[in-house]
């Protein structure tokens, strides 16, 4: 590869200015926990799909390798480059346009590189609902969304990144351009490319824009908090709300006693309206009804669960603001345990049914091989999904004790996991942090397929070489 002439060719097809190759890059070569710092040949910075082809071609013509980034928010180092030089990262933040709202159709067609807030603004602002919803959304794109197939605070309700997609545009390894941007809800004829492509975190192609579904926005939508005494009552708990509630349970947060505690230490100024407890839940309900059936519905709910002693005491938010408030707590938990220094992040799925065993079991296991470490546990329990992470001792540096014991630690979490037919990487993705442990706990059936696919669309493995796979 002649480096200097693939800038030059990228420079001639995009312009100097969208190409960089100088200054301070580390907003696309250092990614959001400060773990994964790469080493850019050239970041590109196409403003439409043509151009993205384009890109894909020169750098096959140059025998170079491209890494896709939307909003660089990942936390499992598959969105920067790597430390050798050579990598071209290809952002998409410029394509950022709404290209079409259909009402009638309950669809959406955005651009990658639409910031997910974004996303959700235009379908308010057609009257419409992109229940979509996560802590990044402020930065994270809808194209990273979709790579990494991302989870969020709704999944109970309206799935997985993948369920809220109807359709895609692809740049492929070779630089072709698959127009899969169908709004059909009903399509057999062949082969899923769609959810193939979804997921697999840019390394079988790069999506470029989406149609996704909308929803009503619903009439009236009510928030509580409720403490509990344990992760079993939370789980009955869920399973009275989802009698009494259906399909309107959209959220079913849990947050323990030390996750909370951390964000009290770090943003005192975020009121929290309910004493320490050992486990504190989030409940939100969407209802078509009005408020006043709806909240008695709900009030309802919340009588009974503390007369069958499954809480303690209950906040129910008054406002939107007070709403806001409850799911602020929530997504502070993150930036709360980043400020008191680096963990070791889990993003499991289990049963639910299978939940409070498990963190029994691997609770004690890690107090015992590591005594003093802090546990920062909460989910999405509603679907099964926690971020259930380990903070180093209190007084220890947190970067010395990930390089010590980060591998341990993996291995109890993990190995429990998989005794409880559960998942490592529930929404994250694999990117290069987990790649070894896909490799050790992927069936190698399903291994071999999934290589099979990758040599079949990208066989000179042009697309985010060393992630996933």
């Amino acid at each position: 590869m002649n480096p200097q002439a693939l800038i030059t060719e990228l420079r001639e097809l995009l312009g100097s200015t969208q190409v960089l190759t100088e200054g301070d890059l580390s907003s696309w070569e250092l990614d959001w926990r400060k773990r994964w710092r790469g080493k850019a040949l050239a970041v590109v910075r196409p403003g439409s799909t043509a151009e993205v082809s384009q890109v894909v071609r020169a750098c096959a013509r140059h025998g170079a390798t491209l890494v896709p980034q939307g909003g660089n928010t990942g936390l499992v180092g598959g969105g920067v480059p790597d430390a050798s030089g050579n990598q071209v990262l290809l952002s998409l933040a410029r394509m950022n346009r709404v290209r079409e709202v259909d009402r009638a159709n309950l669809a959406l067609t955005v651009e990658a590189g639409c910031v997910l807030q974004s996303v959700q603004q235009a379908a308010t602002d057609a009257g419409l609902l992109f229940p979509l919803s996560l802590a990044a959304e402020g930065s994270c794109t809808i194209g990273g969304n979709l790579a990494t197939n991302a989870g969020g605070t709704q999944v109970l309700r309206y799935g997985n990144a993948r369920e809220l997609c109807l359709g895609l545009e692809v740049v492929t390894a070779d630089g072709e351009i698959w127009d899969g941007l169908s709004g059909l809800r009903k399509d057999n004829t062949g082969y899923d490319l769609r959810d193939l492509i979804i997921g697999s975190e840019g390394t079988l192609g790069i999506i470029t824009a989406a149609t996704l579904k909308l929803f009503p926005q619903p009439a009236t939508s009510i928030t509580a908090l409720a403490c509990c005494s344990d992760l079993t009552q939370c789980v009955a708990l869920l399973g009275l709300a989802q009698s009494q509630l259906g399909a309107g349970l959209t959220g079913f947060e849990v947050m323990n006693q030390f996750s909370l505690a951390l964000v009290r230490r770090h943003f005192d100024q975020l009121a929290q309206p309910l004493p320490p407890a050992p486990w504190t839940v989030l409940l939100e309900y969407a209802s078509a009804d009005g408020p006043v059936q709806a909240h008695a519905r709900f009030e309802s709910l919340l009588e009974t669960a503390l007369d069958q002693g499954l809480i303690a005491d209950a906040a129910l938010a008054a406002s939107l603001t007070q709403s806001a408030a409850m799911w602020h707590l929530r997504e502070a938990i993150p930036l709360a345990q980043s400020e008191e220094g680096l963990n070791v992040k889990h993003d499991i799925a289990l049963p639910v049914s299978a939940i409070p065993a498990f963190c029994q079991r691997t609770d004690a296991a890690l107090a015992k091989a590591f005594p003093g470490i802090r546990l920062v546990n909460f989910g999405h329990l509603g679907d099964g999904n926690l971020h259930y992470n380990v903070q180093c001792p209190e007084g220890r540096e947190g970067l010395a004790f990930l390089d010590q014991h980060e591998g341990t630690i993996n291995r109890i979490v993990f190995d429990a996991v998989q005794a409880c037919q559960g998942s490592f990487s529930a929404e994250h993705g694999i990117g290069a942090l987990k790649r070894d442990d896909l490799a050790e706990r992927k069936s190698p059936v399903a291994l071999g397929m999934m290589r099979a696919i990758k040599q079949a669309l990208d066989p000179q493995g042009r697309l985010n070489p060393g992630r996933l796979l």
